[in-house]
Order: structure tokens, then C-alpha cells, then sequence
């Protein structure tokens, strides 16, 4: 068993230690939320924080999370309520939708340690998470509206 604590509650997890984050997440604890891209941590989809750091959960396995905090999209916000995820609507971001989740969870991270960042803090800050559908643009845009209304 491995205990630790997933969007404020505290969960504990019967699974081979090296179980990948994200199936624990997804499988396991039914948080669809934090999406499979790549598998070796090229992507983003993945995305969560742990204590309050980006990670990439496919990556991360289990043991690795004992007695820690694991925040996913489904925590950033319950009710969709968080500013990066009000700009994702009105910059009319998602095309697909599939990278969106592990793009807000990375964006979030850069707001919380800048809450005013530089158009070149956020592409630097992004880089690494893909967009297959092309829109950076937009999340860039998001995110700097985020930052002003937030």
C-alpha cells in the first residue's frame, strides 16, 4: 500500500511500486482528468504537481508520491473556476482538447512562481509541452490574460 494525498484527500494505493503515476491516477483512482501522450515524458499531457512542482506522471512511479501531495487538473479546480482555466474559454484555446489539461497544469505552475510573466517566460516556461493541434498562440494568450484577470 502506498499512502499519500491526491487533490486534498488522502488516498491509499494497492499497486506494485513501480506503477507509472498516471495509471495509479487514471486507473486506479478513476481521475481522468491527466491524459497518456508519449509515455517517456516528451509530451505534457501528463502533467501534475507534486508539492507543488510539475512532474510528468508517466514517468513518476508510485513509491515516488509516498507521503506527498499530488495535485491534478481535476484539483486545480473543481469547478473550472481557476483564471487559467476561464482564459482556456475565452481564448477559445482546446481544438482537440487532448494536451489542454497537462497545458493548464504546467501554466499554473509558472502563474504561481510569476503571477506576471514575460511573453518569453511563458514560451520558455511551455516548451516541452505539445500542442499537436497547433495552438500555442492561444495558450500563450491564455495565459497572459490569466496573469492580467487572475
Amino acid at each position: 500500500m502506498t499512502t499519500f494525498t491526491i487533490n486534498g484527500r488522502a488516498v491509499n494505493v494497492d499497486a506494485a511500486p513501480d506503477t507509472p503515476l498516471l495509471w495509479v491516477i487514471r486507473e486506479h483512482l478513476k481521475l481522468t482528468g491527466t491524459k497518456f501522450g508519449c509515455g517517456i515524458a516528451q509530451c505534457g499531457a501528463c502533467t501534475v504537481h507534486i508539492d507543488g512542482e510539475t512532474t510528468r506522471s508517466c514517468v513518476t512511479w508510485l513509491e515516488d508520491v509516498e507521503g506527498r501531495q499530488v495535485t491534478t487538473i481535476e484539483g486545480l479546480s473543481p469547478d473550472a473556476s481557476h483564471p487559467l482555466q476561464k482564459a482556456w474559454i475565452a481564448e477559445q484555446v482546446p481544438q482537440c482538447g487532448y494536451c489542454q489539461s497537462g497545458q493548464i497544469m504546467q501554466a499554473a505552475a509558472l502563474l504561481e512562481s510569476t503571477p506576471n510573466p514575460t511573453r518569453e517566460q511563458i514560451i520558455e516556461h511551455m516548451d516541452g509541452n505539445i500542442c499537436r493541434c497547433g495552438t500555442y498562440i492561444r495558450i500563450i494568450s491564455a495565459i497572459q490574460r490569466a496573469a492580467r484577470e487572475g
